[in-house]
Order: C-alpha cells, then structure tokens, then sequence
C-alpha cells in the first residue's frame, strides 16, 4: 500500500462540474492498494497518516500531527501509484491490485482513518 499525501490549505473533488466532496485546511492522501496488501497494512497505513507530524505549530516547526491540528483528510484512490515505467513507454499496473480487492482494502484505510479522526473529518474521492 502507498500513500502519496499532500498538506493542503483546503481541496476538492469534482466529477465533471459536480463537486463530490471538499475539506479545509488538512490533507490529501492518494491511496494505491497493491496485490499484495492485506487489512492490517491499511490500518497501520491510516494510523501513519493521522499521526504523521507534518502540520506547524506556533513556532513553525512542523510537530503536530493532523489530529492535532484538528484538519480533515480528503482520500483519493490512486491505483497508478502503482505503475511500472521501467521497460518501454506504456506503463504496467500488474502490481496494483484488482478493482474488487482495491475497493475493500480502499474502506477500510478509510474507515481506519475515521477512527482516528472523527468520521466527519475524513472525506473520500470518486
């Protein structure tokens, strides 16, 4: 499992002119779900993610945690995280996994990460 995360000050995502979904101050994480990822590596992965220092506190030093700083995370599936570029110029997604297992690997990162912060601060992608 891979996270790409992205402090943001707030983000959206829109399917065409359709918003889905939007935080405020807070994070973006992508999530790629590999074939070989397993429940317990999305929950140690969530729990990263809600405890990773990455927000400042009142000096600048970047010491609290999103819990802390009490911001929303915005979570994206993200399957080309996953790609491989190393031969030829068309990438390769063996290694990501399928849809169905994606899916459920996906909610429960999610659901993990609600734990962790409080349903309403965590959003989902589409």
């Amino acid at each position: 499992m891979r996270a790409l995360i992205q402090r943001v000050s707030r983000a959206k995502v829109s399917v065409g002119s359709i918003l889905h979904n939007e935080i405020e101050r807070g994070m973006v994480v992508f999530l790629g779900v590999s074939a070989e990822d397993t429940p317990a590596e999305a929950a140690h992965l969530a729990q990263k993610c809600a405890d990773l220092r990455i927000f400042e506190d009142q000096g600048g030093k970047m010491n609290f945690s999103i819990k802390e700083a009490g911001g929303s995370a915005l979570v994206v599936s993200q399957f080309t995280l996953y790609a491989d570029t190393s031969k030829g110029n068309r990438p390769s997604f063996t290694e990501a996994a399928r849809p169905e297992i994606a899916e459920e690997l996906y909610g429960k990162f999610v659901g993990h990460l609600q734990k962790e912060l409080g349903g309403p601060k965590v959003r989902t992608g589409q």
